[in-house]
């Protein structure tokens, strides 16, 4: 038997199959080949079409099965992870009403501001363990406030991906964990958050099912099974956000286990049983997705929305595309710590939840024309990126977590070796680079959900770490004596 794990991010949609005995990678496959269509009708905004979604998923599905060479009958269970924090509003027949409003828009910040004025900080923040902010509920506040129209034609509200499992079984369900990501849980009460949909003036018959994270979450309809290249009736049995799905990929389940990614955003993102938050939401607490611990699990997220994204901007801007992400990651190499007085602040995604929702742009600081080549600037863009997710990382310490070890796949960002040594350097945490991705933990966590795997073991078995970065003690004063130089050229900016 095997296991299907899709990654639904903005960039790409993955698919993976693992053995389910020996948690082998059969074939992996994304679509597609470039990466989507991230439409920006105003400044802020940030949209994609569920339908784009949807097609390169059943592309990603039918690529995987042939690459492996099995019949779709072999596949035992899906398992699904998505961008966090998006919205799909959805008619009676399922029909998408406007645009998905991703992740890295930022047009609901002041609808959030607004509720958690209305609210009270002292009110909302212990049973949120956030503000509303820019999150998913906040954008159908957006939604309601200035589509009317649209609103009134709403059946259900989703996440990306309950659309997708939607797609695929016909039924509309969520998650506990999904809703918390959204600002839509009470973790007080341990419900939906009731006197949040009362201030929006939310239908309550909008909002989806709630099942568990783990558990049967609808079938495979006939078509699509037939969209899909796959047998009617396989169960979608899990679903999770990216982030909590790409700690669970890394085998992060428990307190002190740390994870992190760094693709179109980066984040770091550490495992906590203690109920705590930011008063000033800068980095945000939601419910975990653990199958083995019966204790409540919450995961302490910092993002930072510019991190691949930037690294993107350079190559085709900077670059024209003639120059390979490798190529790149030797010429950074090049240049010494601290890219010879020259830093950069990577804010160009959209407004930034730990800078409290400011959105400063991007900047390269300490530009000398004699002193600073493309070796320097790829330097800059690398260690600006690290340094603004050690920024966050300095708050999450402050709410509980440790960041004495922390794992990553062997991807993206972190195949740069300026860019994972100077993670450990100014941390001074060990990093462990893993051969896994969300892909393949949502394969995995497809397997608990069926109750296949019963214990962490049985579930991770061929995960493995791939090497090991400890801090270079050589290197660590000048990485910090740059971060030092970087920080006060950010809190001068703001």
């Amino acid at each position: 038997m095997y296991f299907l794990g899709f990654d639904l991010g903005s960039s790409s949609v993955k698919a993976c199959l693992i053995h389910a005995d020996s948690g082998a990678v059969a074939a992996a496959a994304f679509y597609p080949e470039r990466e989507m269509t991230i439409a920006a009708p105003k400044p802020g905004f940030a949209e994609q079409q569920p339908e784009m979604w949807w097609q390169n998923a059943c592309l990603a599905s039918k690529a995987v099965i042939q690459k492996a060479g099995i019949s779709p009958d072999e596949v035992g269970a899906i398992g699904i992870s998505y961008q966090m924090h998006g919205l799909v509003v959805v008619d009676k027949d399922m029909n998408v009403l406007r645009p998905s409003i991703i992740w890295c828009d930022s047009r609901a910040v002041e609808v959030g501001n607004k509720a958690m004025e209305a609210l009270g900080e002292e009110y909302v923040l212990p049973h949120l363990l956030n503000s509303p902010g820019n999150f998913t509920a906040s954008k159908l506040g957006w939604v309601k406030e200035n589509e009317p129209d649209v609103y009134a034609k709403v059946y259900k509200f989703m996440l990306p991906g309950d659309y997708l499992a939607a797609r695929m079984t016909g039924d509309i369900v969520t998650t506990p964990s999904g809703l918390s990501e959204g600002i839509f849980w009470d973790f007080v009460n341990d419900r939906p958050a009731d006197f949040l949909f009362d201030y929006f003036g939310f239908n309550h018959e909008i909002m989806p099912e709630v099942l568990p994270t783990f558990s049967e979450q609808g079938k495979v309809t006939a078509s699509a099974a037939e969209a899909l290249g796959l047998r009617a009736g396989i169960p979608v049995t899990y679903r999770a956000g990216d982030q909590p799905n790409n700690a669970f990929s890394l085998n992060v389940l428990e307190p002190g286990e740390v994870a992190a990614t760094a693709g179109t955003s980066g984040v770091v993102y550490g495992v906590s049983d203690q109920v705590k938050f930011d008063a000033k939401s800068r980095v945000n607490t939601f419910l975990h997705v653990n199958p083995i611990s019966k204790a409540s699990r919450y995961g302490v997220l910092l993002c930072v929305n510019g991190t691949g994204s930037l690294n993107g901007w350079l190559r085709n801007s900077l670059f024209q595309g003639n120059v390979s992400y490798p190529e790149m990651n030797a010429l950074a190499s090049q240049a010494p710590v601290g890219a010879d007085g020259l830093f950069c602040l990577p804010f160009g995604n959209g407004a930034e939840r730990m800078l409290e929702n400011q959105d400063p742009g991007s900047t390269f600081k300490g530009l000398q024309f004699s002193r600073h080549g493309l070796n320097h600037y790829t330097r800059a863009a690398q260690e600006g990126i690290v340094f603004a997710l050690y920024y966050g990382m300095e708050i999450m310490e402050t709410v509980g977590v440790s960041l004495k070890n922390i794992r990553a796949g062997e991807a993206n960002m972190f195949l740069s070796p300026v860019f994972r040594e100077t993670f450990a350097n100014v941390s001074g945490a060990t990093v462990e680079l893993y051969n896994t991705d969300g892909a393949q933990g949502a394969a995995r966590a497809a397997g608990f959900g069926l109750g296949y795997y019963q214990n962490r073991s049985e579930a991770f078995v061929g995960l493995s770490a791939l090497s090991t970065i400890e801090p270079d003690q050589a290197l660590t004063e000048a990485t910090k004596e740059a971060y030092g130089n970087w920080k006060a050229a950010l809190e001068n900016s703001l």
